[in-house]
């Protein structure tokens, strides 16, 4: 299961982000956004996983983390409205299964 989530987070380019709940639907795992945050917490860093977020774009993690996902964001040139990202702009769409 990871492995597959790991593929599809792998896939989101410089710049755009996807939800939890669209990688778990990429990775084939509809209704399993909970396990992606598990996926990516035991990635070690190996992933670009500052570009997945909450529904509607927004930042889930908490204190520090969450400030450095923004910052990684940001650096990557994702606009941000207020506390959310402009899924408008920069949502990644992945290939239908």
């Amino acid at each position: 299961m990871f492995t597959a989530i790991h593929k599809a987070v792998a896939k989101i380019p410089k710049g755009k982000v996807a939800t939890y709940g669209a990688v778990a639907r990429a990775a084939g795992l509809e209704g399993a956004a909970r396990q992606v945050a598990w996926a990516l917490r035991g990635a070690n860093g190996r992933l670009p996983w500052h570009r997945v977020l909450g529904a509607g774009g927004k930042i889930l993690l908490t204190g520090e983390s969450g400030m450095e996902q923004r910052i990684r964001l940001e650096a990557e040139g994702v606009e941000f409205r207020g506390g959310r990202v402009r899924m408008d702009r920069h949502e990644f769409k992945f290939r239908a299964r």
